[in-house]
């Protein structure tokens, strides 16, 4: 049973979910929304939510503890100068997660995950 157990595993290893996540985060600070499934949508939204906390706070360390976790420069440059100040007076809920439906080919449960404006 899975009881008190928390997050989903997606049949994956650590390593490559992990991967995933950092990916998708990545993709989402970029085109500023994207479009997965419904499950993988809310254990990606806290930790998007995070990074663009680091990008407000802003200091040295903050930015480390992205780069650590954003895979492009580009991006990480976007939310430190573009998205910290868009959420300067905002505390928390940047991202918005929307049901689509579901998928064609396997019947998954769809999701848009997007940044709040």
């Amino acid at each position: 049973m899975r009881h008190r157990r928390s997050g989903r595993k997606f049949g994956r290893a650590s390593a490559p979910r992990k991967a995933m996540y950092r990916i998708m985060v990545t993709d989402l600070l970029r085109h500023e929304v994207i479009r997965t499934t419904h499950a993988k949508s809310k254990e990606v939204a806290p930790l998007a939510e995070k990074m663009v906390t680091h990008a407000k706070r802003g200091d040295l360390h903050n930015r480390r503890q992205a780069a650590a976790f954003i895979t492009d420069k580009k991006v990480l440059s976007k939310a430190f100068d573009e998205l910290a100040d868009r959420y300067r007076d905002r505390n928390g809920g940047y991202t918005r997660v929307i049901k689509l439906g579901k998928r064609a080919g396997d019947g998954a449960e769809m999701a848009l995950i997007e940044l709040v404006d």
